[in-house]
């Protein structure tokens, strides 16, 4: 059971965590508060990966004709029955149909009007004779072969038939998707709107994006990671700050309009973490604090009025750990997608054994060659080369004390 909001909401710096949620308690609280965003009419030119919010059936046919679907001769099926080379038939050709202009009058029996590929059939025809089976001059044919009726037609509505829902409602849109939206005449769709997500990092001893690190100053790495990942889950960055660990800056950050606040560092139990009780007394509540996994132990989250508040460690491979296990979810959620991990899977076998311990949930990256896992790192929360190094990260549930070598285990993929 998730622990009551007030058993967190207790001053744990220089204390430390009397007990933590299970993974499980967590993700049970956090799926409670997601439901999708309202929806907002866009552009097609702007829906690119995109959620729609409502599904979009065809008013048309498409195409809304029968066309030619080779490049050749529009007859009646019947007028070049029998042909061949050794008995070939004569028709005269009485017009040209090409896309967009097509041949206006009516194809009578043993009569043949020249196509190409594309153009709607003329009335009257029922075929297309293959400009490789005809000798032809401009007012002449001589057909060298038989078809038969519908042959080498495109017919109306092959594509997309009046009426068809074409895209259900939650599909994340892409290009193809927007063509097809474009060719049944849709201008723009109703699609969720994307959360809009304030990445605050916390840090006296951080340095901006770019700069190069000196002394006892470090360069921010957390702030461009999370800022790629809110984008990689359809969120949209809604201001971005790096606040020295200040009350009253930290304070202000979590008032960001927003749909989703991250916050980066200062939440776990030294004397400058002082976002959980901020949180507190801007009337905010901090449902989880203290999650049994590793890394990101110190992980939290909350609401603060509409916001949905999340507090990540500062050491950037637990950041990016609780990032994808709550706050990417969140997100995902929000803006109508999916809730489950964007990563691919595989399945590799494990070349040494990865330990764990009951009850704690661990995320260990490895690399991955020739269907090989091989083990980098579990702990390490401050080395992210650790994540860039590896191909992709095995999950050890609570419920193991770790795998064994040779042991298949199912990797997801950072790619």
């Amino acid at each position: 059971m998730t622990m009551a909001p007030e058993e967190h909401q207790a001053d744990v710096r220089m204390r430390g965590f009397a007990r933590r949620a299970t993974v499980a308690a967590a993700i049970e609280w956090l799926d409670a508060q997601v439901r999708p965003l309202p929806s907002e009419p866009v552009a097609l030119s702007a829906a690119a990966g995109r959620v729609l919010a409502a599904s979009v059936a065809s008013a048309v046919d498409v195409p809304g004709f029968d066309r030619a679907m080779m490049d050749g001769f529009a007859v009646r099926a019947a007028s070049v029955a029998g042909a061949s080379v050794y008995n070939p038939i004569e028709l005269p050709v009485v017009g040209e149909a090409f896309p967009g202009r097509p041949f206006s009058g009516h194809v009578e029996r043993g009569q043949a009007v020249k196509i190409m590929t594309g153009a709607p059939l003329p009335s009257g025809a029922d075929a297309v004779l293959p400009a490789e089976l005809a000798e032809f001059s401009a007012t002449m044919l001589k057909a060298h072969g038989e078809v038969s009726p519908r042959k080498h037609v495109g017919p109306t509505g092959e594509d997309v038939a009046a009426g068809t829902v074409v895209l259900p409602a939650g599909r994340r849109l892409r290009p193809q998707d927007l063509g097809l939206l474009s060719s049944i005449g849709v201008a723009a769709v109703s699609c969720v709107r994307r959360p809009r997500v304030s990445v605050v990092v916390t840090g006296s001893e951080l340095l901006a994006e770019g700069s190069r690190p000196h002394g006892n100053q470090i360069t921010d790495a957390n702030g461009p990671m999370l800022a790629a990942l809110v984008e990689r889950d359809g969120g949209q960055i809604a201001g971005r700050a790096i606040v020295d660990d200040n009350r009253d800056a930290i304070r202000a950050a979590l008032l960001a309009e927003a749909d989703v606040v991250l916050v980066s560092g200062g939440s776990s139990v030294g004397q400058e973490d002082h976002v959980p009780t901020l949180l507190a007394e801007a009337g905010g509540q901090l449902a989880i604090h203290g999650v049994a996994m590793r890394p990101s132990s110190p992980a939290g989250m909350g609401r603060l009025g509409n916001r949905l508040v999340f507090l990540l460690p500062g050491n950037p491979v637990s950041c990016l750990c609780a990032y994808d296990f709550f706050a990417g979810r969140a997100i995902r959620g929000l803006g109508g997608q999916k809730l489950a991990w964007p990563y691919r899977q595989q399945s590799a076998k494990l070349v040494r054994k990865i330990s764990s311990e009951i009850g704690r949930v661990d995320y260990a990256r490895v690399t991955v060659a020739d269907g090989l896992a091989t083990p980098l790192a579990i702990g390490g929360a401050s080395i992210l080369s650790s994540t860039t190094r590896a191909d992709g990260f095995v999950i050890i549930p609570a419920d193991l004390e770790g795998y064994a070598a040779g042991h298949d285990v199912d990797v997801f993929l950072y790619d």
